[in-house]
């Protein structure tokens, strides 16, 4: 497995996402309940946060719950949302120690209250942090953010102060969860799955894709290393082509 010494530390992704898949069957593999899979794969979160800030990555983005998750048996969401809220009451000392800044994409209002309000204090207590960008993606759907960000567009030209021939790539991503941030450099998929499930749509266009058979509880930095070693080897042409990048 590649050690941290072999990475690239000038070319580290600026903005990692991951959509951390296999809780559930990592559970089922040893005939344990399902929510005992999510629960080890917390530990897995805390590694990878930490890996995160330690190799010099700006954003990281995590695919926690999405929308098409609140389909799922409501005791398996109810366990989910209460992970979900003792890790952020557990793990706040520890990001606000790291200088981390937690952030929310998602439909936030479809949170159990005593979740959205853990959720909201964290954000506010970590707001003036300066290090890495924590995105936990909850309730998040990338259609569904497409879709809000075109009906805020829609408003505003409704109300006459957008004209439609100056919607571009710019003011969609202005109204999108992630406005503000670089589009993500590298995409992280375990679980050995190949697609984007919904996944930050628009913001993936050009990240780099990179899919493990590792289940997200086994997740740990090693992997994420060999993760951000593998985009180091890529060229990177947007469209170019090799002789136009170097």
């Amino acid at each position: 497995m590649t050690d941290s010494d072999e990475l690239d530390l000038d070319n580290i992704p600026s903005h990692v996402a991951v959509i951390m898949d296999g809780n559930g069957r990592w559970a089922q593999k040893r005939g344990l309940p399902r929510p005992l899979g999510h629960r080890q794969g917390v530990e897995s979160v805390q590694a990878i946060v930490r890996a995160g800030g330690e190799l010099g990555v700006k954003i990281l983005t995590l695919y926690a719950f999405s929308t098409e998750n609140w389909n799922r048996p409501a005791a398996e969401v109810q366990a989910l949302m209460g992970l979900l809220k003792n890790f952020l009451q557990s793990e706040l000392k520890t990001i606000t120690e790291n200088n981390v800044s937690l952030r929310c994409l998602g439909q936030r209002e479809r949170l159990p209250d005593e979740v959205g309000n853990v959720l909201d204090d964290a954000i506010a207590r970590t707001a003036e942090n300066s290090g890495l960008i924590l995105n936990l993606a909850l309730s998040y759907g990338g259609r569904n953010e497409i879709v809000r960000a075109i009906r805020q567009i829609a408003e505003k030209c409704r109300q006459g102060v957008l004209a439609p021939e100056e919607i571009d790539d710019k003011l969609v991503s202005a109204h999108l969860d992630t406005a503000g941030q670089a589009d993500p450099d590298l995409l992280i998929r375990t679980g050995g799955e190949s697609r984007l499930s919904n996944f930050l749509l628009w913001q993936l266009s050009y990240a780099e894709l990179y899919i493990t058979e590792t289940l997200w509880p086994d997740f740990r930095k090693k992997d994420f290393i060999a993760a951000l070693a593998a985009f180091q080897k890529r060229q990177r042409r947007f469209g170019k082509i090799s002789n136009q990048v170097g």
